[in-house]
């Protein structure tokens, strides 16, 4: 997915017919604001997914992804080894995911 979070929503709200009002009343925003957001000139935040992709008729995990890449991508951008960073960080997280079960699996008697 290249797209941007913005220009995504953009896309699926225009396909579902919808007005840019509608959907930023259901998931309780200024339309203003979400105009912005498809607009790429504001950042979205992670609570209005589940309400977007009610909405959107679009699944949540989708459109996080969508979001969180975009995330990613942006602190990447200026970086001549992004493509090594995503790398170390694909096994850094999986490194902490591990401790932190492990640590979630300590029994004390």
């Amino acid at each position: 997915m290249k797209k941007s979070f913005g220009e995504f929503i953009r896309e699926l709200r225009e396909k579902e017919g919808m007005p840019l009002r509608k959907v930023a009343a259901f998931v309780d925003i200024d339309a203003s604001t979400l105009s912005k957001i498809e607009r790429g000139e504001r950042n979205a935040n992670k609570e209005i997914i589940p309400l977007l992709s009610q909405i959107l008729n679009i699944s949540e995990n989708k459109l996080l992804l969508t979001l969180l890449s975009d995330t990613v991508a942006e602190s990447l951008i200026y970086e001549n080894n992004s493509s090594e960073i995503l790398k170390v960080a694909e096994e850094k997280i999986k490194y902490l995911k591990s401790k932190n079960f492990q640590q979630g699996n300590l029994k004390f008697d």
